[in-house]
């Protein structure tokens, strides 16, 4: 089976934050889940390199749209090393290959009947790239989510006839109820589509940086043309030679975040009707990571650098901090104190210090070999249906609840110890079966326990994994049962996972 799952692509008019990190850290979550799944899984991020914020942002720094874009492209791509991505291609929409295989799609779309010239005038934001329609105003004709005065455009365009599909964008909601997840992102998306789809302008005359539209030169594509287009373009380019799309398209789900929901659950989805083509199967939306109150904007000043927040606190630390302290697709606040005690709580001390108690009393107890499998260790009901549960929870997209769901498990095992309190067991050879189940049933628990957190934590689980004998099942979403090890496997040492910070400043 094949897997396609893709991030929004970034505007590069500015440095990444953690806002862009929590798209592409919640994509690579799933990406890893599929992966232990067996699934083969083709996985997109990149960035969007045309558009008016581009060309302003150039302007401003007095250097040209392309020198700007070739400069702030490669951080972009070298955050997702910095997170530990797994993405399998990043592209970039200035690229030669994908410009071409957009200009093929419009031009597609031209002759199938869908675009015509006309003026456009309307409220537009500079920053978003986009005309907003008399709802989307907020006050004094600003954008409510730059907070800043609209301008009032007139030009002539090309327009795409998004108003021909109203009536199969709303059969398209009503036979796929979780095509927008969660719910009442889609419900959001479906009062757009039930306020009435007005045809919009598809080109812009006035600025010269963006695609040329193939039949009319003088024009380049609104920004937002172009770059959906990257979900498409990406599995005929990815591979120099190879049109990868006959085994990915239609792909399986968008993260995103809500900003853009308009975008992606109307404009995409009747682009891809005018074309002809398969839709995406679902997306997912998302919340803002909210500090002070305000989503995380270059534009708004109140940026926490995921870099910074890596060398503090590691890679894994902010990958679980960002589903742990804000439920997935829901705005939530966050702030260093959060990092701290996410970190210091449950990472270092109910995951990391479990981890090393345990190899610590193997190793004293049993001579670093983990006991064989008992008849019962008193854990196997709070394990029971725990793959299951796991499966369907990440079929929803739910990234939170599995968290939610794990760390119950991680604390039950933080409580077995001090409920077995295996050094006493160790005094009374009369117990030594006891402490023998104890033992496997804290080696099979952090065993099971790890291959679930392996897509959110991939390289503490990994040294764990390698520590306790296992380190070719943590990929391995099969193995991921409590009971299926069988013991007798010899543990290794383990360096703190999670060492202890003290306070950090902002």
């Amino acid at each position: 089976m094949s897997f396609y799952v893709t991030t929004p692509i970034y505007y590069v008019n500015a440095e990444p934050h953690l806002g862009h990190a929590y798209s592409t850290i919640g994509a690579d979550v799933i990406a890893r889940h599929m992966r232990q799944r067996g699934e083969d899984v083709f996985f997109v991020t990149g960035t969007d390199e045309h558009g008016e914020p581009v060309v302003v942002a150039a302007e401003a720094q007095n250097t040209t749209p392309q020198e700007m874009v070739d400069r702030n492209a490669p951080r972009f791509e070298a955050l997702t090393e910095t997170i530990d991505v797994s993405n399998d291609f990043f592209i970039r929409t200035t690229s030669p290959a994908h410009m071409a295989e957009v200009q093929n799609v419009w031009q597609q779309i031209h002759d199938n009947g869908y675009v015509y010239k006309g003026q456009y005038e309307g409220w537009y934001c500079p920053k978003c790239a986009d005309f907003k329609s008399e709802h989307e105003i907020g006050e004094d004709n600003s954008c409510p989510i730059h907070h800043i005065p609209l301008d009032r455009e007139s030009e002539e365009s090309w327009f795409f006839k998004l108003s021909a599909f109203q009536e199969p964008l709303q059969k398209l909601f009503a036979d796929n109820p979780e095509w927008v997840l969660p719910r009442h992102r889609y419900n959001e998306a479906l009062s757009f589509i039930d306020g009435g789809l007005r045809d919009v302008a598809l080109s812009r005359s006035k600025i010269s940086w963006g695609v040329e539209l193939p039949w009319d030169p003088s024009h380049v594509m609104y920004v937002w043309f172009d770059a959906l287009l990257n979900y498409w373009t990406a599995p005929k380019i990815a591979r120099p030679g190879e049109d990868l799309s006959g085994k990915f398209w239609p792909a399986s789900v968008h993260v995103m975040a809500k900003d853009i929901i308009k975008f992606h659950a109307v404009y995409w989805p009747a682009m891809l009707m005018a074309l002809g083509a398969p839709l995406p199967e679902r997306m997912f939306v998302h919340g803002y990571l909210l500090m002070d109150g305000e989503k995380m904007s270059k534009s708004l000043g109140n940026v926490l650098d995921p870099v910074h927040v890596v060398e503090l606190f590691g890679s894994d630390a902010l990958r679980f901090y960002c589903f742990r302290e804000v439920s997935f697709g829901n705005d939530g606040s966050i702030s260093t104190a959060g990092f701290e005690t996410r970190y210091n709580t449950e990472l270092a001390n109910e995951y990391g210090n479990l981890a090393s108690r345990s190899l610590a009393m193997i190793k004293k107890y049993r001579d670093g070999i983990v006991p064989a499998k008992p008849v019962v260790t008193g854990l196997e009901s709070d394990f029971a249906g725990t793959r299951e549960s796991t499966q369907a929870r990440f079929d929803k997209l739910e990234l939170s609840g599995v968290l939610d769901d794990i760390w119950l498990l991680v604390r039950r095992l933080n409580r077995f110890v001090e409920e077995q309190a295996p050094w006493k067991l160790a005094k009374d050879e009369s117990r030594a079966g006891e402490l023998d189940a104890t033992l496997y049933g804290l080696a099979e628990g952090l065993r099971t326990v790890s291959i679930l957190l392996h897509p959110y934590i991939p390289k503490s689980t990994a040294k764990l994994m390698a520590a306790i004998g296992c380190a070719e099942q943590v990929d391995d979403f099969s193995l991921a049962e409590f009971g299926l090890g069988d013991g007798g496997q010899s543990i290794g040492e383990l360096e703190p996972l999670f060492p202890k910070l003290e306070s950090v400043e902002n």
